[in-house]
């Protein structure tokens, strides 16, 4: 791809993006929206996808991203509804499509039918966060379908490569697939298990920021790349290794912390824009190359294999959901208690997006029905974004699911830091006794225990009465009054550097210390 479309890509991609969070439409389906708008104006050019760039470029720092953010302990907590869609329902999914597609489409082998089944069967990684994050749907539900996400293209690409065997007829038998499946499962985790730990310590080792970040960058890559080239699964391998320093991000110095934060921000807003724009803008490529089917044959098959697709993820959640409840004492046990309208949400949350695509574009040009598996994979994925994205939010506010509870969390967060100032008291008194510390002023020790006192405070105070007029609690007020004083700071030193008082370099160090306490001083609200 030339430089300038590339660039005209991304540019547009985050300013759609960017406008999105001004509306109430999640940022995907503006995208996508925007993309097959703009795929038919004057002089834009055919952004085909690439599975070469797609798979190995994009979809690792995706995965990696929403690994990291994820968490282990809950992922955990969940493995058996997680296993059950990210690997059960995949399968299943393959098989119900592939056979409905089977016996809609005249001429379609069974082999060449499994194939387009297991190309649109995984829901997407990007599309199952995004609106999430965006719904802030209950933290069971969130983390059932992020867990999903990240295991179930593992799953789906095996699928594929198993029907596509069969489909250009070298296949192994159900053996070979099965062996192939476990090849893929068990090395792509075995990958991960071997990385991860020396990955780590890598990173607790190196002492320079932008080190630690460029490695952190190299991650997701290096793990994808290593299982891929001992064919196992490239996704799993990231997907373990990313829980894993997630897991354990705390043990990596502070400075690395907030930078990495702010590098991997930028990197899944970039990524996330230009995927869901490239999904729309597949429309003109995709109907070029329909070929011989027609526009009434191929909308029927169009709207029967969303049909297939969106029904089959039903009949696999409901019994998933509640079969293994009623056989097993012990599960009703380890797990909450649910009721209809959560597999209700994860049925309908089933959003397709660029993987599924991606895997479409690699299928071979022998394969009988190309075409029509790129263009049927092309509507199952704008039907699920479009109609299930755009129904989303209106039906779990009429399911009216239990909120947050913000009360109990906010007490939660409390209590935690006032057992964790009760220890940094303990440690002060400790360390101002012994000797080589007692040259430290009194005014510096008590700023010491003012800002401790400070963070105590600062939770509990959310708790308490808040403003008639503004509706701030203490907390807020302060954060708002440290701000307009730093303000002030900050026009004072630039005024000097201005009058040739204070050096552009002496500005950057006393900005970055402003920036530094606003930091510690603003906490984000959602």
């Amino acid at each position: 791809m030339e430089v300038l479309p590339l660039v005209a890509l991304i540019a547009g991609s985050a300013a759609v993006a960017g406008l999105a969070r001004r509306t109430p439409v999640p940022a995907p389906l503006l995208l996508v929206a925007a993309g097959l708008l703009a795929g038919y104006v004057p002089g834009v050019p055919a952004y085909a996808l690439d599975p070469h760039i797609v798979l190995p470029l994009l979809l690792p720092p995706l995965l990696y991203t929403a690994a990291v953010d994820s968490s282990y302990l809950d992922l955990r907590a969940n493995a058996r509804p997680i296993a059950m869609l990210s690997v059960g329902y995949v399968l299943f999914a393959t098989l119900v499509v592939g056979y409905a597609a089977y016996a809609l489409v005249p001429g379609l082998s069974v082999p060449v039918a499994l194939v387009l089944g297991a190309v649109i069967a995984p829901p997407d990684a990007v599309a199952a966060t995004a609106i999430a994050r965006k719904l802030r749907l209950p933290n069971r539900i969130t983390t059932i379908l992020q867990g999903e996400s990240l295991v179930n293209d593992a799953t789906a690409i095996t699928a594929y490569k198993v029907a596509l065997a069969a489909a250009v007829g070298v296949s192994a038998g159900w053996a070979g697939g099965i062996a192939e499946f476990l090849l893929a499962s068990v090395g792509g985790v075995g990958v991960g298990l071997l990385l991860m730990v020396p990955i780590h310590q890598l990173r607790t080792r190196l002492k320079e920021p932008l080190l630690q970040n460029t490695l952190s960058l190299l991650i997701p890559f290096v793990a994808y790349a290593a299982a891929e080239r001992v064919h196992a699964s490239g996704v799993l391998a990231v997907v373990v290794v990313a829980l894993y320093l997630g897991h354990r991000n705390w043990q990596v110095d502070f400075a690395t912390r907030l930078q990495e934060e702010a590098v991997w921000k930028v990197v899944a807003f970039v990524l996330e824009s230009v995927v869901f724009a490239l999904i729309g803008l597949q429309l003109p490529v995709v109907l070029k190359g329909l070929g011989e089917y027609n526009g009434l044959h191929a909308a029927w098959y169009a709207i029967a294999v969303f049909l297939a697709v969106v029904v089959a993820r039903f009949l696999w959640v409901f019994p998933a959901t509640f079969v293994p409840r009623w056989i097993s004492p012990r599960i009703r046990d380890r797990e909450p208690e649910t009721d209809w309208k959560a597999p209700v949400i994860v049925g309908w949350a089933g959003m397709r997006g660029v993987v599924s695509l991606a895997i479409a574009f690699s299928v071979p040009m022998s394969v009988p029905h190309r075409n029509l598996i790129l263009f049927l994979t092309f509507t199952t994925v704008i039907g699920t974004l479009v109609v299930q994205g755009l129904t989303l939010p209106p039906l779990i506010r009429a399911l009216q699911l239990p909120p947050k509870d913000v009360q109990a969390e906010t007490l939660a967060e409390a209590q935690a830091q006032s057992e964790a100032s009760r220890a940094a008291e303990e440690r002060l008194v400790e360390l101002l006794e012994e000797p080589e510390n007692s040259t430290l002023p009194p005014p510096l020790a008590d700023r010491l225990r003012t800002v401790m006192e400070r963070r105590r405070n600062a939770v509990w105070e959310r708790l308490g009465e808040v403003n008639p007029e503004t509706g701030e609690s203490a907390d807020d007020i302060y954060r708002r009054l440290a701000r307009e004083m730093i303000a002030a700071e900050r026009e004072v030193f630039v005024t000097l550097r201005d009058q040739r008082r204070i050096d552009d370099e002496m500005l950057r160090a006393l900005l970055r210390r402003l920036d530094l306490e606003e930091a510690a001083a603003y906490r984000e609200e959602g």
